[in-house]
């Protein structure tokens, strides 16, 4: 099978280039929150768009109406989302996860290390890629909502404030 019927060509070039402006369009409208660095929530709803998009380009039981809607709707919902957690900082618990610590003052966190699933080596790895090579050196290595690993180091620090929302297990 390897072209069933060449209308379907065609109606995949005219819908993939009157969908693909579309969900540009939309996601210019939503704002920059929308293509920041992704935590888990953004990331759901990242792979639902490329799924719906793909969905509508592939389909010929969705209409291009439905599919645009589609993909408006999901980009308003994670817009939405992103208000309410700006609003009402509480709800973001539900929406995404809180930075974690996974080492201070040079001491690693094993308890905070084991839930994150992450290991001393990955640790390591982020150290140098910061350029540091003791881990001594550290200040703090935190586990950010978006799975990135930030390294402070010590005369980096200054007043920690930085550090205010980043839950602490190795307390």
């Amino acid at each position: 099978m390897v072209l069933d019927n060449p209308i379907d060509l065609l109606r995949l070039l005219v819908v993939a280039m009157v969908v693909y402006p579309a969900l540009v369009l939309v996601l210019r409208l939503s704002g920059k929150r929308t293509l920041s660095k992704l935590n888990a929530f953004d990331f759901v709803v990242t792979v639902a768009l490329g799924s719906t998009l793909a969905t509508i380009l592939l389909s010929r039981d969705v209409s291009l109406v439905e599919g645009i809607l589609a993909l408006v709707l999901l980009v308003s919902l994670q817009y939405l989302a992103a208000l309410i957690a700006v609003r009402w900082p509480r709800s973001q618990g539900l929406l995404k996860s809180q930075p974690t610590l996974l080492l201070r003052d040079g001491q690693l966190r094993h308890d905070s290390l084991r839930r994150a699933r992450v290991t001393e080596s990955e640790i390591r790895q982020a150290a140098r890629s910061d350029g540091s090579g003791d881990l001594g050196g550290l200040a703090a290595v935190v586990l950010e909502t978006d799975g990135s690993l930030s390294v402070i180091t010590s005369d980096k620090l200054g007043n920690g404030s930085t550090l205010a929302d980043v839950v602490d297990h190795g307390r």
